[in-house]
């Protein structure tokens, strides 16, 4: 991936649940963005080679499947934060794996679905989300608004991915429909033909989405340099 774009990528860890419920996985993530604003400033010595080949005012936040829920919902909350010298130009969410109490059509339609079968999906936000919390609840569903409502409208822009055969695909339209309500830029990019995690089964797939990637970065990136020239 990192060929691709070309970018420099810093994969990071979290804490997983049930051992550690939602929000720990949110708050690692938002961890990680203040860990590179420190790099950034050099503070507590950091890691040099960072400094000299990263370019700090081109960040963007990304992740697959329930690496896309968390991007959303790390983005939220660092829209409070000092980031400076790091500016966020975008999120790339792939398949984010949102839900809800009411079953989308998709959910029903590959409800015996052999990567994301339904009853395993109610079982992985049973052990996610805080304790006596339901499928509505915002980490689980985003059309719900919640504590980040107000901040919505403010996210930088979106790359929302998904393919016509996961049990999540309506949501996920459901979900880039509502950012473009609230005001946020949004790509989306969705195929007919895949299911859930196919990248990690068919290289073309990948291929496809590498340069789905590659593509929004230059966009996002071309957009500011046309802000700054007018």
């Amino acid at each position: 991936m990192a060929s691709h774009i070309p970018a420099l990528i810093l994969a990071v860890e979290y804490r997983l649940a049930p051992e550690h419920r939602l929000p720990a996985a949110y708050d690692d993530a938002v961890e990680s963005i203040m860990w590179l604003r420190n790099n950034a400033l050099d503070i507590s010595g950091g890691d040099s080679w960072l400094r000299e080949y990263a370019d700090f005012s081109k960040c963007f936040l990304a992740g697959s499947s329930s690496g896309g829920n968390i991007v959303y919902n790390a983005a939220l909350r660092a829209l409070d934060l000092d980031l400076s010298p790091i500016k966020i130009k975008g999120l790339i969410m792939n398949q984010p794996y949102f839900s809800g109490k009411r079953r989308s059509g998709s959910e029903l339609r590959f409800v015996g679905d052999p990567i994301l079968p339904l009853p395993a999906n109610d079982l992985m936000w049973q052990l996610a989300l805080p304790l006596d919390a339901d499928r509505d609840h915002e980490y689980c569903n985003p059309l719900v608004g919640g504590s980040q409502e107000k901040n919505i409208g403010r996210l930088q822009r979106c790359l929302v991915r998904g393919y016509g055969g996961d049990p999540l695909i309506e949501k996920q339209r459901e979900f880039a429909k509502m950012l473009e309500a609230r005001g946020v830029g949004v790509a989306t990019r969705f195929d007919a033909e895949g299911h859930h995690a196919v990248e990690l089964f068919d290289p073309k797939k990948a291929d496809a989405f590498y340069k789905d990637l590659k593509d929004f970065v230059c966009s996002c990136c071309a957009l500011e340099n046309d802000v700054v020239g007018k």
